[in-house]
């Protein structure tokens, strides 16, 4: 029964440490400080096209349950606008490539005089 009642002392005095941990100990101090949410520090370059190697060191922040999502929002469009934005650029590249290599076909008609 000693035992017991040491167990439920012992018990009551970590709850009690705890609490004023968390709360404030009584030194005005309040409750403990928040930690600071941490950031994308490296985003994508805003100053040039992305490159492989800008997508490789990209690393996001761990949030609570994963990632940000902001975070990973903002990186996701900014590479689907650059994909986009390259498609297009090679869409008419290929078009002005296929343009160049059709070869003109000469409607003339022929003379009056000429006959193959």
């Amino acid at each position: 029964m000693v035992m017991f009642l040491f167990l439920v002392v012992a018990l009551a005095v970590v709850v009690a440490a705890v609490t004023l941990a968390v709360v404030g100990g009584g030194d005005g101090g309040g409750p403990l400080p928040e930690a600071a949410p941490q950031r994308l520090h490296d985003p994508l370059p805003a100053d040039r096209p992305v490159a492989r190697g800008d997508v490789d060191a990209l690393r996001f922040p761990l949030a609570v349950r994963g990632y940000r999502m902001g975070d990973v929002d903002d990186a996701l469009n900014r590479l689907a606008a650059e994909l986009a934005e390259r498609d297009a650029r090679i869409a008419d590249l290929e078009s002005a490539l296929a343009g160049a290599r059709t070869p003109r076909v000469d409607m003339e008609k022929p003379a009056e005089g000429e006959h193959e």
